[in-house]
């Protein structure tokens, strides 16, 4: 098995665009020229929403979405929890590790969900799941 090994997130490291979001800004020359002037966290975070969708009429409702909430002058997706609901509910069952959590800066937090969100396989984001909770319980900051 190919093991990926993940580094916390740079501030200005370029999020990887996934093919169908290519496609429609492609399509969009207005919308693509309005996602390079995001900066990269924004960016990531768009494709993090749209990567967040759990069925694909959702997927694609958010990318196709996209154009027009850029022309509306949208730099970060609306409604939308950076936190994913399986590391939250952890969280929440874990009042050390929150606490810890609620005082991180964003791209410590972002750096935990980077990591959590890389892992290919469920057991595998389960147990970075289950790491984070543990580092932050014991009062690291950092992964």
């Amino acid at each position: 098995m190919n093991k990926a090994v993940s580094k916390p997130a740079d501030k200005d490291s370029e999020p990887k665009v996934p093919a169908d979001l290519r496609k429609v800004l492609s399509a969009a020359p207005v919308a693509k020229a309005q996602w390079m002037e995001l900066t990269p966290i924004g960016r990531r975070d768009f494709i993090s929403w749209i990567d967040s969708a759990k069925q694909a009429e959702t997927r694609k409702r958010r990318i196709e979405s996209l154009p027009s909430r850029l022309a509306a002058g949208k730099r970060r997706p609306c409604c939308f929890s950076v936190v994913p609901f399986d590391l939250h509910k952890a969280l929440a069952a874990a009042p050390k590790a929150k606490a810890q959590w609620s005082g991180l800066e964003s791209m410590a937090r972002r750096d935990f969900i980077d990591w959590i969100n890389s892992a290919e396989e469920p057991e595998a984001r389960k147990r970075r799941i289950k790491e984070t909770c543990a580092k932050l319980a014991a009062g690291k900051q950092r992964l």
